[in-house]
């Protein structure tokens, strides 16, 4: 299984979360591959540039050069599928943030399953696969 991580579960990864750390453990264990949005990759890295947080960014940087958890990039297919989710969503009326829908939209369009604790942002997605590892 290949699981794309969100931005909550890095966090709770670099605050040693027991839940997530062991969940990650787990799917490291079983061969599952780990994969972190580009988008996911800039919100992390973003928080580094606002917060003075050294030992995590380090942490950080070992997590995706030595364990394997690699950086995807959004390509063109990811873009034009998250144009439908959000029209979905908008004819719901139903709201959630650019860069979640554009998260979600790369894990349908590559079909893997999002790693997140924010499941009231990605519920009314159709067919997106999520699991919280924060439980």
């Amino acid at each position: 299984m290949v699981y794309a991580l969100d931005t909550n579960i890095i966090i709770h990864y670099l605050k040693n979360t027991p839940n997530v750390v062991q969940n990650l453990y787990d799917a490291i264990m079983r061969g599952d591959d780990l994969i972190i949005p580009q988008i996911v990759d800039y919100e992390i890295k973003r928080g580094f540039r606002i917060f003075s947080a050294p030992k995590k960014e380090a942490s950080y940087k070992i997590f995706t050069e030595e364990i394997y958890c690699n950086v995807a990039e959004i390509d063109i297919n990811s873009w034009e599928r998250a144009e439908k989710v959000y029209a979905d969503l908008y004819n719901k009326r139903l709201t959630i943030g650019e860069l979640d829908i554009l998260i979600a939209a790369f894990c349908l369009e590559n079909n893997y399953t999002l790693v997140t604790e924010n499941i009231k942002h990605f519920k009314d997605i159709n067919e997106l696969s999520y699991v919280n590892w924060n439980e």
